[in-house]
């Protein structure tokens, strides 16, 4: 873990409130999408972990690790962890945000420009 993203100090409840809210927003920009007809992604959610599912068969994984308070994203690229750094999600290991690298690799498996951003 890097020096940007110190231990979590959020509250059991906090987490939840926070992880609850990304993956909603993240279901609720795929939908748009779906609606705009821009792309056709799947998207498939069970408790903490959200699946989306690109035209070409590809998966990312967006999953949810309450006891470590961090949010997980598998790509096609490898799988990056993160933290809750006071406004944004940012990686462990480089700080980097997190609706930005998921917007990065859907972009990549989706083959189109797809971003992500802040509700």
């Amino acid at each position: 873990m890097s020096a940007d993203t110190p231990a979590s100090s959020l509250s059991d409840s906090e987490y939840q409130a926070l992880t609850q809210a990304l993956l909603a927003a993240i279901e609720a920009q795929v939908d748009r999408w779906l609606q705009d007809d821009v792309i056709d992604i799947d998207s498939s959610r069970t408790g903490g972990l959200l699946e989306l599912s690109f035209p070409n068969g590809s998966k990312i994984i967006v999953n949810t690790q309450p006891p470590l308070h961090e949010v997980w994203l598998a790509a096609k690229a490898g799988g990056f962890h993160y933290r809750w750094a006071g406004d944004h999600w940012a990686d462990t290991r480089d700080g980097s945000d997190f609706l930005a690298t998921l917007s990065q690799q859907a972009t990549a498996q989706g083959g189109r420009p797809l971003r992500f951003a802040a509700g």
